[in-house]
């Protein structure tokens, strides 16, 4: 449920200002120099690059191919979790475009087998849980810190979500599993740990059956640039703009708006979708009970703005003054 916004509680401009200067919209700007350093199009060889996995063509469908790293302070500070994640952040990578998991790799350094072992057990669960296979990697535990990285294969149909077919007219819809907790002292909201395995997987495969189903054409899983920071690399690959009205976004009654801006939520996804579409969209995620509404909408002025209850509007981001990950359809492109 949402918690009605306090409109004393915070200073609109200055929300747009912690949003644009936060840490996980921070390092998606990291993108844009590795854009120009590797001298990436937004299209090479029929694969968009700067969504959430590269997708490949491959005969009536296309292979999907993410990666994942982990920082080394969130590795030592929950290493079981940051193992589970490797596996739940990638299989939302591919469901965000419309695709099914086929088998996870990782590559894992530690300083010894004992530190190794809660990363190693993060990793079982989640394949077990989320019934995705792990088919091998690299390991080194004579290492002198503890770091992760796990690649995913997938696979979709010819019906794609993707971040470069959102459109003017779209309504932006919000899709979060509330039924979880922060994992404190962290912008962690993990509704994934302790769920059913069964649950988890279906409600992952509600993505793929909006795209099989043509009732979503654009999408992208809320990153650790939390959920405006998301919406943000959205509008700027799709080369459109739009308003996000703040007190629409589905939200626990007990967190505040300013850190459920900035959560990383397991479970957590903004589709780009044409408004008819809507009600049937909302009514999938309502039926496994996850929380889903219409946030904003979409338009050409490729300029992102935030509105409050009282009607007031801020900027948070202009694309046609600055790049934030340097991806679109007319510019470069990165993974994302």
């Amino acid at each position: 449920m949402n918690a009605p916004l306090d409109l004393r509680a915070f200073d609109l401009e200055a929300l747009a200002g912690q949003i644009r200067e936060a840490r996980g919209v921070a390092h998606k700007r990291d993108i844009d120099a590795v854009v120009g350093r590797l001298g990436l199009g937004s299209r090479h060889d029929a694969v968009a690059v700067g969504d959430d996995c590269a997708a490949i063509p491959d005969g009536e469908g296309h292979l999907l191919f993410a990666i994942e790293g982990f920082l080394e302070g969130f590795v030592a500070a929950d290493p079981y979790f940051a193992g589970y994640c490797g596996i739940m952040v990638n299989l939302s990578d591919v469901a965000a475009m419309g695709g099914r998991p086929l088998a996870v790799v990782d590559a894992l350094w530690s300083r010894d087998a004992g530190a190794a072992d809660p990363i190693l057990a993060g990793l079982s669960d989640a394949a077990a849980l989320y019934g995705v296979p792990i088919v091998g990697g690299h390991t080194n535990t004579r290492a002198g810190a503890g770091n992760l990285a796990v690649a995913i294969l997938g696979r979709a149909g010819p019906r794609l979500l993707t971040s470069f077919d959102a459109a003017p007219g779209d309504d932006l819809v919000a899709a979060i599993d509330l039924r979880g907790r922060f994992r404190e002292p962290h912008p962690y909201w993990d509704a994934s740990t302790g769920a059913p395995g069964g649950r988890l997987r279906g409600d992952l495969a509600l993505l793929p059956g909006l795209a099989e189903d043509g009732l979503c054409h654009a999408a992208k899983d809320i990153s650790m640039a939390g959920i405006v920071g998301t919406a943000l690399m959205l509008l700027e690959c799709s080369g459109v703009g739009g308003l996000i009205d703040l007190d629409a976004i589905p939200r626990p009654d007990h967190v505040p708006l300013a850190r459920w801006l900035t959560a990383f939520p397991s479970f957590g996804y903004l589709l780009s979708l044409r408004p008819d579409r809507t009600p049937a969209v909302l009514a999938r995620f309502a039926e496994r009970g996850i929380a889903a509404a219409r946030i904003g909408g979409l338009d050409a002025s490729r300029v992102a703005r935030v509105r409050d209850r009282g009607g007031d509007e801020a900027v948070v981001w202009d694309f046609q003054a600055s790049p934030l990950i340097g991806c679109g359809r007319d510019g470069a492109g990165a993974a994302s």
